[in-house]
């Protein structure tokens, strides 16, 4: 019988495939998660994200939301106007992230 000296866990077959690895993928950098936090309020445009959203630049705003995107977690919307009008919105997949998120809030409530 191995021992689990340290907390260690033994890796088992499904951590072959790990799910929390590729939810990590998913979600990308650490704005991205701050991106979530605005759009589980609702569809936001880019300059309102950039708003509430200070410390990031616009360079890394852009390649976040693109990265959302090509994750199937936001849709982006582009109006014809001048100058263009651009919003982001949750898609289901992304809308199922906000219980997790939720969670992440609470414990670092309590722990940090």
């Amino acid at each position: 019988m191995m021992s689990l000296q340290n907390n260690y866990i033994p890796k088992t077959p499904v951590d072959i495939d790990c799910n929390i690895e590729k939810t990590v993928d998913v979600l990308g950098g650490k704005w991205a998660f701050l991106v979530l936090r605005e759009l589980f309020c609702g569809t936001k445009r880019f300059g309102e994200l950039q708003r509430s959203i200070p410390a990031v630049s616009p360079r890394a705003l852009t390649s976040t939301l693109r990265h959302l995107e090509q994750k199937g977690v936001l849709e982006r919307h582009v109006f014809p106007t001048v100058p263009v009008t651009v919003e982001y919105t949750l898609t289901p997949k992304g809308e199922d992230l906000h219980p997790i998120i939720k969670q992440m809030k609470l414990w670092a409530a309590k722990w940090t």
